[in-house]
């Protein structure tokens, strides 16, 4: 994690000097938050070089957007900006929403190869304390919003969203499921070699279910447990003992039975699927996303694009197992599987964007290092993506599969005021946004510009 990140409070007084100059003429100047905050409480100007705005095609030039008590109130060339409220000065930047990433794992992601052991032995607060710092880096390289799409130990994605929400740890906005809902031994139960079945702790197998009963009750406990969404591990995992990506894990009947619990509720249903069977199976069943969706066939393309399921590709660069997964130790059966696999899925995400799948984007982050979620981007336009699809993809139609495209995804009046900003542009080179420089959330300078 980044060092300069997690000092953010260190250099607050020096955030505060730059607002109070850009809005001098307009008032006070904005306090930069400290722990414990108010979180979306923000009230701001900014001036705007460029603005993306997430949804329309084309940007724009010299806008305004005004933000009163965290949400956006204006945005426009002649907004009238009231007496007292500070301005933002980017005139010499491009501004977007802030980002969304579908799939993340601030809590319980896989960083090593001895992980899944060093897990038994962590607590709670052990599990949390890291999912801090995490979420600080997370929101820090412009990412405001995030799935975290379960984790192991029961629940930490929970207590993390809880102290976001509560202003006491800085982090982007979070969806959390509780835990993975999965059979005995599939890619969401915690099996390892050489330990013993009944030596694993409870609270890392809570959503281990058999047949459509057992995983309606589970789900029902999430949903009654505070949960945003539901995660089914419909097919093998990369990242699991055994595991094998294409073949099917959870029956059609045991997922619909989780999409009828999650819809009942009005919640969202994500589908962790690589193998064609497994998506098709999951698709059918009324899974809103599915996830990584490696090895999805010309049947799954069709039938996605027919019931307007999205696919949360994550990709990553071509140096991730060299630069990531073995300096790691990875499991040389994980290493093998995600070299076969990451071409094959590079591909299926060039032929859906090609016949107008819908394409979210997600990371996977926390399998590799955190704060790198935009090295996606560049990606997804290899594979022949339009940049502002790509940017869209983590905008505005991110925030309608999350179900908040109210809230998030757009600078428009009602959403949060929740914006980053590059030097540059980038639709000529979607590289910029690895390099985020200012970060507002809720109205409120978590990144300041430099200088």
């Amino acid at each position: 994690m980044s060092g300069k990140w997690r000092g953010w409070r260190n250099w607050g007084a020096a955030a505060v000097a730059v607002v109070a100059l850009a809005g001098c003429a307009k008032g006070a100047p904005i306090p930069v938050p400290g722990l414990p905050y108010e979180p979306d409480s923000g009230t701001l100007a900014v001036r705007c070089g460029t603005l993306i705005d997430g949804e329309s095609d084309q940007a724009r030039s010299n806008i305004t957007v005004l933000i009163e008590k965290g949400k956006i109130t204006a945005v426009g060339d002649e907004v009238k900006i009231p007496g007292g409220v500070p301005v933002l000065d980017l005139s010499g930047y491009t501004v977007l929403p802030g980002l969304i990433d579908m799939h993340t794992h601030l809590v319980g992601a896989v960083q090593s190869g001895d992980y899944y052991k060093e897990l038994f032995k962590h607590s709670a607060d052990d599990e949390v304390n890291l999912g801090r710092q995490n979420a600080e880096t997370e929101l820090g390289v412009g990412f405001t919003t995030v799935r975290d799409v379960a984790s192991f130990y029961a629940w930490t994605d929970r207590t993390l969203r809880d102290l976001i929400n509560r202003g006491e740890v800085v982090g982007p906005r979070m969806q959390i499921a509780g835990y993975y809902l999965t059979i005995p031994g599939g890619g969401g139960d915690l099996l390892v070699p050489d330990v013993l079945e009944k030596d694993i702790p409870a609270h890392l197998r809570t959503g281990v279910s058999r047949g459509p009963e057992q995983f309606r009750r589970k789900a029902q406990e999430a949903i009654d447990g505070g949960a945003d969404l539901l995660k089914v591990i419909a097919s093998g995992a990369i990242l699991a003992f055994g595991g094998k990506p294409g073949a099917p894990e959870m029956t059609p009947e045991e997922i619909k039975a989780v999409v009828e619990v999650a819809h009942g509720a009005g919640k969202k249903v994500a589908a962790h699927a690589h193998g064609a069977q497994s998506i098709k199976d999951a698709i059918l069943a009324g899974a809103d996303t599915i996830e990584h969706a490696s090895l999805i066939d010309d049947e799954g393309i069709r039938l996605a694009k027919e019931r307007n399921v999205a696919l949360t590709m994550d990709m990553v660069d071509d140096s991730y197992v060299d630069t990531v997964a073995r300096p790691a130790h990875y499991q040389q059966e994980f290493i093998d599987k995600l070299i076969d696999v990451l071409p094959k899925q590079r591909a299926a995400f060039a032929k859906a964007y090609k016949a107008g799948v819908p394409l979210v984007f997600g990371t996977d982050a926390g399998t590799y290092p955190w704060g790198r979620n935009a090295i996606e981007f560049p990606v997804m336009v290899a594979q022949g993506m339009k940049p502002m699809d790509a940017i869209k993809a983590a905008t505005s139609v991110a925030a309608r599969y999350m179900g908040w495209s109210e809230r998030v995804g757009a600078i428009a009046p009602g959403h949060f005021g929740d914006l980053i900003a590059v030097e540059g542009d980038p639709l000529a080179d979607i590289k910029l946004l690895e390099d985020v420089k200012i970060v507002v959330k809720g109205g409120l300078v978590f990144k300041r510009p430099p200088g």
